[in-house]
């Protein structure tokens, strides 16, 4: 069982969930509640940690306005900022977030954006189903160059599986780093960023989504691309603008598209990005691979290990800038 520094006032953890889940058994050790359980309520007031699993920021919300001991709350995903209701922005209570456990396989998603347009994957495909003996020349991924919007975890992630590829790395960050990055050839500030998209030849979104980047990815931004040049969005939906993009595809003012989010989720019926021959979509779940839950998981028990201690926890949120 958990040891609490605090006997007098034992942690109480309240987990925020639509349901049951599997991953459930791995709090066995935690003292814990579920929050629709209809005993929860009375339990929720002593709840010193929240875990949000699942369900509606106005379920999370109703939980937090409860819970009069609350010091901690873990969100079991990387983006936050759909979940960061007034309340919990202005109160001292810490929010961590799930930031790191989904970003290699968002790494992965990336790179194998980038290789189905190189391969042209769609042709051989058309080709097979023709039976079609048709050869054509494909390009080469190693020598050309990836630049990165938004150089957090993410970023990291595919910066390290393009290198290993030998293409070239840029990387567009708010501040730029301390410590230089080896894979990482060059730098720029946001005020940078058609520089940066004009020499890529894949643009890879991994930026969270906040009042400055909303929109980013834009009208002028598809301008500044190379004709042959492809968007990769493996961050927030909303921080590329979707009407534009179209544009740029439908024009051919860029080569394509791979999109693992899109901004509105889910598409609706009819939407144009459907049929575009030239995007690969993706419904949101590059990071759902087998035992992504588990890991997420055994995130937060690591978390919960630290807070119980009272040692200095990890991925503490800036709630005011939203990641």
């Amino acid at each position: 069982m958990w040891q609490h520094q605090r006997m007098e006032h034992p942690n109480r953890l309240l987990v925020v969930a639509k349901r049951d889940a599997p991953e459930f058994a791995m709090l066995a050790d935690v003292p814990h509640v579920l929050s629709y359980e209809a005993t929860a309520a009375a339990s929720m007031r002593d709840a010193t940690a929240i875990l949000y699993w699942s369900g509606s920021r106005d379920d999370l919300r109703e939980a937090f306005l409860k819970c009069e001991r609350l010091r901690w709350m873990h969100l079991r995903f990387a983006g936050v900022d759909a979940l960061l209701f007034p309340e919990l922005v202005v109160s001292e209570v810490v929010v961590t977030n799930g930031r790191g456990v989904y970003s290699a396989t968002l790494g992965e998603f990336a790179l194998a954006a980038i290789l189905y347009f190189a391969k042209d994957i769609p042709r051989l495909r058309r080709n097979q189903a023709a039976q079609a003996w048709a050869p054509f020349p494909m390009e080469r991924v190693e020598g050309q160059t990836v630049g990165i919007v938004g150089y957090g975890d993410i970023g990291r992630a595919v910066a390290a599986r393009a290198r290993a590829l030998g293409i070239r790395v840029l990387a567009m960050k708010r501040h730029a780093p301390e410590a230089t990055d080896p894979v990482v050839e060059r730098y720029y500030s946001p005020a940078e960023l058609h520089a940066m998209l004009a020499a890529s030849d894949y643009v890879v979104v991994a930026a969270p989504l906040t009042a400055e980047t909303r929109h980013m990815m834009g009208e002028a931004e598809f301008a500044a691309m190379k004709p042959s040049a492809v968007l990769i969005n493996v961050g927030r939906g909303p921080v590329v603008d979707t009407d534009a993009l179209v544009r740029a595809l439908t024009r051919k003012q860029i080569k394509g598209a791979g999109l693992d989010v899109v901004d509105p989720e889910p598409l609706s019926a009819g939407h144009p990005l459907w049929a575009m021959e030239n995007v690969l979509l993706s419904p949101h779940s590059a990071d759902q691979v087998v035992g992504w839950k588990a890991d997420a998981m055994q995130f937060f028990l690591e978390q919960y290990a630290r807070f119980a201690k009272s040692e200095p926890l990890l991925n503490v949120v800036n709630k005011r800038l939203g990641y």
